[in-house]
């Protein structure tokens, strides 16, 4: 059934300036991994992302980022995460799929400069179309 739900969902929207923010937020970390959480909602075909999370307690380093899911609040508006991949590849890792929190993951890479250094995917590790709104 899960499998079913996520073949629905095609594509994620977020708008520009919290794409933006994601981006330098994973900049001023560099080299380091940066994690957020996406708080938004799901609607037909596609995921609205509305705002970012910090999580607390979070721990970043040289190729890795985690959250420690059990501190984490229940939250039922938390529609994935998104951290980055220092070294550019957009593609998620078995890690990545497997310790994903939500219905999407999103990506961003190194260079961090726009919406061609992000990626978005569902729990499946199929991508999505990426649409950033004003």
């Amino acid at each position: 059934m899960w499998t079913i739900f996520q073949k629905l969902l095609l594509c994620s929207r977020v708008s520009f300036s919290a794409l933006q923010a994601i981006l330098e937020g994973a900049r001023r970390l560099y080299s380091k991994e940066t994690i957020l959480l996406l708080r938004g909602e799901k609607k037909k075909d596609f995921v609205k992302i509305s705002e970012l999370v910090v999580p607390q307690l979070a721990t970043y380093g040289a190729g890795f980022a985690n959250i420690p899911l059990y501190m984490l609040p229940m939250d039922f508006s938390i529609v994935g995460t998104v951290h980055s991949h220092p070294l550019g590849n957009l593609t998620p890792s078995a890690t990545d799929l497997n310790r994903s929190f939500g219905v999407i993951l999103m990506i961003v890479g190194f260079p961090y400069a726009n919406e061609r250094n992000a990626a978005v995917y569902n729990r499946n590790g199929e991508k999505l179309t990426l649409k950033v709104t004003k």
